[in-house]
């Protein structure tokens, strides 16, 4: 079992996930994609889980895509197959972020049905600034969130939020002190799970159906732009400048 997902099961069915690679901020590389894929896919067929929390180990829950091994994955990134696993998971999901969440640890929240955020929360959907495209349902999951006007906003201009304005814009359900973040999402996870998985598993689908095609739709049409502009001249210059600590230039490309 890979050490990038930590799981840990409690007597009341609550299956607390906790992405492990705080020295880089939680980011996905390969090894903790699949071991976030795996996990999931696990916790759906175990029927001792009732609900999973998603947290993050360290100050962070997750800075998303680890750009040092995004390359080394080829055509079939298992960001695929991770995020798949997430949107189709019929049993709820609380989500415990704090610090920094950003694209990848995003865009994950947006597929958790109770989101609570600590105070140091500074969240980011960073595509367009990336020379990119939304990704993991999210040009559709925001704007059935939040609605498009605001979705719009955040995603063409890439800004960043803190966790009263997370809450005040409807992606995160409530806030609280860091340092009581976990706590108050293993309550309400414990709260949930005292209820029959079936009764949970049945509510959950009902809630989740009507969206399901346009969250599929959306994928399809998200994964079809990165192929389009994943290695352009803007996206190179966008990661460059993230290496080189810099900011981009992208006036160069408008001449």
């Amino acid at each position: 079992m890979s050490e990038t997902v930590i799981q840990t099961l409690d007597d009341h069915g609550v299956l607390l996930m906790t992405l492990n690679r705080p020295e880089k901020k939680n980011a996905f590389n390969i090894e903790q994609w699949l071991a976030f894929r795996d996990a999931l896919n696990q916790a759906q067929h175990n029927p001792k889980v009732a609900c999973v929390v998603i947290t993050g180990a360290g100050k962070d829950f997750s800075s998303g895509v680890d750009l040092n091994d995004f390359a080394e994955a080829g055509e079939e990134h298992p960001f695929v197959s991770a995020a798949q696993a997430l949107i189709d998971f019929d049993k709820p999901v609380v989500s415990a972020a704090k610090g920094v969440a950003i694209g990848g640890g995003a865009t994950l929240l947006l597929h958790t049905d109770v989101v609570y955020v600590g105070e140091s929360l500074r969240l980011r959907f960073p595509f367009t600034n990336l020379g990119l495209v939304p990704e993991w349902g999210s040009s559709y999951q925001l704007q059935a969130i939040i609605g498009a006007r605001k979705a719009a906003e955040l995603m063409y201009s890439a800004a960043w939020l803190n966790a009263e304005q997370t809450v005040e814009y409807g992606i995160a359900t409530a806030q609280f002190d860091d340092d009581r973040l976990l706590q108050q999402a293993m309550n309400k996870a414990r709260e949930i799970a005292q209820w029959p998985v079936r009764s949970l598993v049945a509510t959950k689908k009902i809630l989740r159906d009507v969206h399901r095609p346009a969250i599929n739709a959306a994928m399809a049409a998200e994964q079809e732009g990165m192929r389009e502009l994943a290695g352009s001249p803007e996206n190179i210059e966008a990661v460059m400048a993230i290496f080189e600590k810099r900011q981009p230039d992208f006036q160069q490309f408008r001449k």
